[in-house]
């Protein structure tokens, strides 16, 4: 995100570097992070989280990471819906498992969502589902019973939820991110969720995401987690996200609204330009899922044409689309959406 750090979390990283703050994390660094990340989920989702269930880690990847390793039985699949974060599409040949992509579908307006058969069909008891919610990269967010259809198929399967919420912060046009966990009690008991506040307040570099567990089963599991395991993040990572939970809500409020705004420039001024060429609605996250699969080019040559750098939809299990970053001051994400429709157009 190229757009201004919050007030506070500036402070809090002056100060900290001030006192020295800079050696292995501090039990009281710590515990604000987890008591701070729990307060965020149920002031702003509604989600009753205790920070003992609240586990610092050094990136939702990690988190994910650490489920498959410790909290899941060795040798299920990873089933994941494609498009995709590009990483996830590595993470579980790391730790030894079978992947499984399933297509994602649409709804009758033309929404993408979870294609529920196709992830029926994928799962086997005590394989891992990766939901990404609000989604990467396509921009959905969605709803309480979309989500709640979700857990009802994973729930028959036997199987579990890494629900990746890392953008939560991030939703768009009065919407409101919806918790996996809280769906049911059962989507609770079988979910691992990986979130952070590097997105939503651009400190993402510094290195400190949240593990949280919802169920007694999970919670148990966890107390058999390496010491190694449960460390790793910094003191200044966890004294950013306890200021960003507690103290940054009017900035990133702020901020939503200037990525809304820009947004909607991107789409406008693509349109203007190449009015066939359709972007994902974006619900949420500050990406723009492009559909270049009418165009008689390669996306690497659109992108060098076009002298942009986004990400190509074949890293995302996609061929054919183009991921951009839109977290840009608005005369940069003109500029973007204008190189790219000349390009396209030419």
């Amino acid at each position: 995100m190229d757009l201004p750090l919050a007030p506070a979390i500036r402070r809090t990283l002056h100060d900290a570097i001030e006192q020295g703050l800079t050696g292995y994390l501090p039990p009281a660094a710590q515990q604000a992070a987890e008591r701070a990340a729990a307060a965020w989920q149920h002031r702003r989702y509604g989600w009753a989280v205790d920070p003992a269930d609240v586990h610092l880690t050094t990136s939702v990847l990690r988190a994910l990471q650490v489920m498959l390793d410790h909290l899941t039985p060795p040798g299920t699949p990873v089933v994941l819906p494609v498009p995709a974060y590009m990483p996830f599409l590595d993470v579980p040949a790391l730790a030894g498992r079978e992947l499984r992509t399933v297509p994602m579908t649409h709804t009758a307006d033309g929404a993408i969502t979870f294609d529920l058969d196709a992830i029926a069909a994928a799962l086997v008891p005590g394989a891992v589902l990766v939901l990404t919610n609000p989604h990467n990269p396509t921009g959905r967010v969605f709803t309480a019973a979309e989500l709640r259809a979700v857990a009802d198929v994973v729930d028959a399967a036997g199987a579990l939820v890494f629900a990746d919420e890392i953008h939560a912060p991030v939703v768009f046009d009065g919407r409101r991110h919806v918790p996996y966990a809280t769906v049911s009690d059962r989507a609770a008991e079988h979910t691992v969720t990986g979130t952070s506040a590097s997105k939503g307040w651009n400190i993402a570099g510094l290195g400190c995401a949240q593990l949280i567990v919802s169920g007694a089963a999970m919670r148990e599991r966890w107390a058999t987690v390496p010491f190694l395991v449960q460390h790793g993040v910094g003191p200044l990572g966890a004294l950013a996200t306890a200021a960003a939970y507690d103290e940054g809500q009017a900035h990133l409020d702020a901020t939503v609204g200037y990525l809304q705004r820009g947004r909607d420039l991107f789409v406008r001024r693509l349109a203007e330009v190449v009015p066939t060429v359709p972007v994902a609605p974006i619900e949420g996250t500050y990406l723009a899922w492009v559909d270049l699969r009418s165009v008689d080019r390669s996306v690497a040559d659109l992108q060098a044409a076009a002298r942009v750098r986004g990400v190509d939809g074949q890293a995302c299990g996609a061929p054919g689309f183009l991921r951009l970053n839109l977290a840009l001051p608005h005369p940069l994400v003109g500029e973007l959406a204008d190189r790219l429709g000349r390009a396209i157009d030419a």
